[in-house]
């Protein structure tokens, strides 16, 4: 009939990474990229937190885009709620 297609205008929400167990993920695969590599990961992973600046985390096994991909401000709430818990 050659109508004009009706669009949604609804908001769509876009998670990249959610919850515990992906943000997990995510940081024990960095962790082992930095580890493989010769790295100290937790001063790498330091580094970056506090930098912002994705070179402290290596390429190698798609390390620097999967911590990227993180917020860093839930990053480092999750570290130090699960430091806190555990201590």
């Amino acid at each position: 009939m050659g109508g004009v297609a009706m669009m949604d205008d609804s908001t769509r929400k876009f998670t990249v990474f959610g919850g515990k167990a992906q943000t997990r993920e995510v940081l024990s695969r960095v962790y082992d990229a930095l580890r493989v590599k010769g790295y100290n990961p937790v001063n790498q992973i330091v580094g970056y937190i506090l930098s912002e600046d994705p070179t402290y985390i290596t390429n190698y096994d798609n390390a620097r885009s999967l911590i990227c991909r993180l917020d860093r401000d839930e990053l480092l709430g999750e570290l130090v709620k699960h430091y806190l818990d555990a201590n």
